[in-house]
């Protein structure tokens, strides 16, 4: 046999695609894989609890799944948070939970229910509000780049926004990135975050949409803002203050 046959294309899939399979295949990493199959990110201490394994082996489960290329990992702040790596990763293990007969776990946040709803993060909306805010911009095919950290606004969405009262030209200005995903702590998805982002808050605010109280991170809907624009604001009339 020629010394480069085990070299080939073929012998190298096949050795990646025993390696993957080992994987997945440890119970407690198949465990943190299903438990990421709600498209929420968690972080290294709750997916520890969720396989049932102590902090320090979690960390070096979480590195292989990471090495293999079937987690990514996301830093917000102090907090290091892991989710699949793609859309081709959730397809893979839903078939195998498919032949296994097994179901998602699901996502019990432990945030009040008033802040997890809607609130702000730093200058822009976060919770259940900014999640739908950021997946309609997406829908819409206003933002473009779901996977990348940096959005890029169409020009369809810049008239759009722009007839809703948003400076775009002056966001733009602004000495940082013009609009981003920001991982939500309570929804354990994005929601928008950077210049166009903090111009939809104030603009939300100015318009008299939400309503923040004084020393209070919570943001309420307004009667105003379900009426003006239902497809973003109509979370639920018993949410927003009269």
């Amino acid at each position: 046999m020629p010394a480069h046959a085990d070299s080939s294309p073929d012998t190298d899939t096949d050795s990646r695609l025993a390696r993957i399979a080992g994987a997945i295949a440890e119970p407690a990493r198949s465990r943190m894989l299903c438990s990421l199959m709600d498209g929420r990110a968690r972080t290294a201490t709750e997916l520890a609890t969720v396989a049932g394994v102590s902090p320090s082996t979690a960390s070096v489960h979480l590195a292989r799944l990471r090495d293999d290329g079937l987690l990514s990992q996301v830093a917000q702040g102090k907090h290091r948070y892991f989710r699949l790596a793609s859309d081709d990763v959730a397809a893979a293990l839903e078939g195998l939970m498919f032949i296994a007969g097994a179901a998602p776990s699901r996502f019990e946040p432990n945030t009040p229910n008033r802040l997890r709803h809607a609130r702000t993060c730093y200058d822009h909306i976060a919770g259940a509000l900014g999640v739908q805010l950021h997946d309609r911009l997406h829908a819409q095919g206003w933002l473009s780049g779901l996977d990348s950290g940096a959005y890029q606004l169409s020009d369809a969405g810049a008239i759009a926004l722009q007839t809703l009262g948003l400076d775009i030209d002056a966001l733009r200005q602004r000495p940082r990135r013009f609009a981003c995903p920001c991982l939500d702590w309570s929804e354990r998805r994005a929601h928008l975050g950077g210049a166009l982002g903090a111009g939809w808050l104030a603009l939300s605010l100015r318009r008299g949409w939400l309503r923040q109280g004084p020393g209070d991170r919570a943001l309420s809907i307004t009667p105003k803002g379900v009426r003006e624009l239902p497809e973003v604001f109509a979370l639920g009339a018993p949410r927003h203050n009269a």
